[in-house]
């Protein structure tokens, strides 16, 4: 099975865990069957791999998340980069030419398109397998899963199909409702619109080819910041007459806010966190390395990171966005290919950061043209190559690099630096990257 997941988006719904880099499908939350912490990313990927292991998953995502994709599920999937956000139609084009011209998958074979989120169990892989043998061998253009409602929801638009078995013809789409024609919606066998699409790759090539001047791949990814914004609902979806779609009784979660996201937690308390007797349905999700107390708390949620620290009732916790889309300031945490840093002290001419490297792995050999840096090593062993020259490394090693000096670290075991970047002009673009002669 090919599966295209969508993961372009980022936010502040889940502040201060969640920000542009950081999006809340990486946050680990969820406790797997062997008792480890796991991300929505890689929750979704395991249940894709486990119900069939033979899937080719190709994830459509912006630059900044590459690193904590590579980071959380390794470099075996596959990657479509969209250079800026441009809504899901351009993405699911991108990603879908990505497939053809990059990874030669024919313009004949079908592909399932799904979000990378929602909380969902074992059975909504199997009905994903389902839906995408109803694309490769079906006659409909379009095929689509719809989410049987368990409640009359403002947030997702309907779809409306002409029967109630499993699968039907489509009959209409209607926007999102107010809560009373949600109801009505719902009494006459309307189904969630959960953004989950199989076809076969010429369906959407031709498509895009008729809406967007592109000869391939290269093309439109050279071309995708001059194209409109445009979701995939309304370019395809809604055009369709030769469209059907399944009915999936399941669980289905969109976990976008603190209440939501809680309610589906293992643990009420992640991180350092004490509660007494007296608290009643409050979490703690704890990133410091300091201990939170909670008393006589209730239906509250109080997260802690780097980013910041949120104490806030559930239900207040839904309208947080307006007040922290104006928190601007240095990301504080962020996970790479090679591991993870961790910002510790900002000072006017100086960044001190926590860096852990994963065994076996290693930072880009580059170099800085306005900062100086000192690491210290502080756990584990590897090497360093400044300037062409090795040196082994161990704790207590301190090595010093000047402006223009190009290095990297290459990790035996997982080892832990501090970084202390000294400079004026200290800046995440200020990085050239280079070959190992």
């Amino acid at each position: 099975m090919n599966i295209i997941l969508l993961s372009g988006g980022s936010g502040k719904r889940l502040w201060p865990l969640s920000n542009d880099v950081r999006s809340k499908q990486f946050i680990k939350i969820f406790r797997n069957e062997s008792g480890e912490y796991e991300s929505m990313l890689q929750r979704m990927y395991r249940n894709i791999k486990k119900v069939n292991a033979d899937s080719v998953v190709t994830i459509a995502t912006s630059k900044s998340q590459v690193s904590s994709i590579n980071n959380q599920i390794g470099d075996d999937v596959g990657i479509s980069i969209e250079t800026c956000r441009r809504d899901t139609f351009p993405a699911i084009a991108l990603a879908t030419a990505y497939l053809h011209d990059v990874k030669g998958v024919s313009e004949d074979e079908a592909v399932v398109v799904c979000p990378v989120d929602p909380y969902v169990e074992e059975d909504y892989f199997i009905a994903l397998n389902e839906l995408y043998n109803m694309a490769k061998t079906g006659n409909a253009n379009l095929n689509l899963m719809g989410i049987n409602p368990t409640y009359p929801s403002e947030k997702y638009g309907y779809i409306i199909p002409e029967n109630s078995e499993k699968i039907s013809k489509v009959k209409m789409f209607k926007e999102k409702p107010d809560k009373e024609t949600a109801k009505e919606y719902i009494a006459s066998g309307a189904l969630w619109n959960g953004g989950i699409f199989a076809y076969k790759l010429k369906y959407v090539l031709d498509i895009a080819h008729k809406l967007i001047d592109f000869e391939d791949y290269e093309d439109l990814f050279n071309k995708y910041e001059t194209l409109s914004k445009i979701s995939f609902d309304y370019a395809v979806v809604e055009k369709e007459d030769n469209i059907q779609v399944m009915r999936f009784n399941g669980m289905w979660k969109d976990l976008g806010t603190w209440n939501t996201l809680t309610e589906s937690m293992n643990d009420n308390i992640l991180g350092k966190g004490i509660q007494n007797e007296t608290c009643e349905n409050t979490h703690i999700i704890n990133e410091l390395n300091i201990p939170i107390l909670c008393m006589g708390i209730k239906d509250a949620i109080v997260a802690a990171s780097p980013e910041g620290i949120l104490v806030s009732n559930k239900e207040q916790s839904s309208y947080i966005k307006p007040y922290v889309e104006d928190i601007e300031g240095q990301i504080m945490f962020a996970e790479k290919s090679w591991g993870s840093y961790k910002v510790i002290d900002i000072q006017e001419e100086s960044l001190t950061i926590l860096v852990t490297l994963k065994a076996g792995s290693k930072m880009h050999y580059h170099s800085h043209d306005n900062r100086d840096e000192v690491w210290t090593i502080i756990e584990g062993k590897g090497k360093t190559i400044i300037d062409g020259m090795e040196q082994i490394v161990k704790p207590g090693d301190v090595i010093t690099m000047e402006a223009g000096c190009r290095h990297t670290i290459i990790a035996e075991t997982e080892l832990k630096l501090i970084e202390v970047q000294l400079g004026k002009e200290i800046n995440v673009n200020d990085k050239h990257k280079y070959e190992i002669e």
